[in-house]
Order: structure tokens, then C-alpha cells, then sequence
């Protein structure tokens, strides 16, 4: 083997030691966990909250990077994405896609909140009109007696509708594709209305909304539609 074949290998060794050093350190950065709603609150109890809004590592995230993960977001239109992008820009903690895996346990405890009738749950969850709304519905059903026994099967997609800045808030509009199987009970516990063996296909569009100048990062319930 000659020398110069010798030094080429030792290079070649050396490069391929510094990228795997490189690499490893990067997988471990984004492999940690973040922390937010959906990992639990300690400052109250009844369950944890929404984690749509985790915070970022300034040395780590660039927008560059952002926007890179806003174009591979899958389910978003041109126009959401321009939104999502207008967020991002506002709020350097921002991050799209776990904002999407938030909105899914939001989703799921928004309604075990409601067919429970926990209305502490919901006026963490929601602002007040959407709250309102919910706690009316709920104290219609106990004065008829009646109980819900419904069970959140699987969501099927949750992707987003639109996105952007408005009057100092950041509003984010989902649609929800869910299945559900619902079951209304009377005061005597009898089912007098669906069927836990039969999901029956939901489909919500949901509005999430946050002051972009407020220093809490929770995200609320702004409004509810059917798809």
C-alpha cells in the first residue's frame, strides 16, 4: 500500500468520525422532549392541559428550519401554510407541528371534558363563549336526567384549514375527522339513544386561539362548527 493511499484512509477515517459526531449529537437534540400542556400541569389538578404551544431552543431552531418542516407539513393548503408561516414569524416559540400534536389531545379532552360534564376541565380549555356554550348543554342534560356514555374510538385526521395573525392573536382553524361511539343514558341508566358497539364518523372544525403578546403559551378553544 503506498503512502499516499495510507493518508487518504487516515482523512477518510477522521471525516467519518467527526460526521457521526456530529450527526449523533443533532439526533440527540431532537429526540428530547418537550415539555408542555399535554405532559401534565403541577400547579393544578383535574388532568393536564393543552401543550400546543411548546417552547423553542433559540440555539437549535432557525426559520429556516421552520419553514423547511411548514412546507413538509402534510394536510395544509397554500394559504395555511402562508398563515402558519405569518405565526411562526411572530412567535419564535411556535412550532407547527407540535401544535398539531396538541390540538389532538385538546380535541380528546374537550370532549371527555364535555360528555363528563367537567366544566372546571372546560374553562381551562376554552374562552368564554365556547365555554359557555358547553356548560348550557350540560346543565340542559342533567335536568332531563340524562348521562352521556360516549368513547372517543380514534381520530382519523386532523389537519388544518386556516391560519394567520389576527388583531394580535394567532388563530388556527382545524377539522377534525373522528370516530366516536356515543351512547345517551337516562336517570335510570338505561341507553335511550346510540350504541357503544357501532362509531359513528364526526367530523368538527375547531378554532384554537392565543394572544401573541401574552406570556402564557396555552392555546383556547375560540369556536366550534361542524364539518
Amino acid at each position: 500500500m503506498t503512502p499516499e493511499i495510507v493518508i487518504l484512509a487516515m482523512i477518510a477515517a477522521f471525516l467519518g468520525l467527526r460526521l457521526y459526531s456530529v450527526l449523533g449529537r443533532r439526533a440527540e437534540h431532537e429526540e428530547e422532549p418537550i415539555q408542555g400542556r399535554f405532559e401534565g400541569r403541577q400547579d393544578r389538578p383535574g388532568g393536564p392541559r393543552v401543550p400546543v404551544q411548546p417552547k423553542a431552543d433559540a440555539k437549535t431552531d432557525s426559520r429556516g428550519e421552520q419553514a423547511q418542516r411548514l412546507r413538509e407539513m402534510p394536510l395544509a393548503p397554500p394559504t395555511a401554510e402562508r398563515g402558519l408561516a405569518e405565526i411562526a414569524n411572530a412567535d419564535r416559540r411556535f412550532d407547527a407541528f407540535a401544535f398539531l400534536e396538541g390540538a389532538r389531545g385538546a380535541y380528546r379532552m374537550i370532549l371527555e371534558a364535555f360528555w363528563k360534564g367537567d366544566k372546571a376541565e372546560l374553562r381551562h380549555l376554552c374562552d368564554e363563549d365556547v365555554y359557555s356554550s358547553f356548560a348550557g348543554a350540560i346543565d340542559a342534560r342533567i335536568e332531563a336526567g340524562e348521562t352521556l356514555d360516549n368513547r372517543l374510538v380514534r381520530i382519523e385526521e386532523c389537519s388544518v384549514v386556516s391560519a394567520g395573525v389576527e388583531n394580535g392573536s394567532a388563530r388556527i382553524t382545524l377539522r377534525f375527522r373522528a370516530d366516536i361511539a356515543a351512547v345517551t343514558r337516562n336517570a335510570d341508566g338505561e341507553v335511550i339513544a346510540g350504541s357503544l358497539d357501532d362509531a359513528i364518523e364526526a367530523v368538527d372544525v375547531w378554532t384554537f386561539t392565543r394572544a401573541l403578546n401574552s406570556p402564557d403559551p396555552d392555546w383556547l378553544l375560540d369556536e366550534t362548527d361542524q364539518g
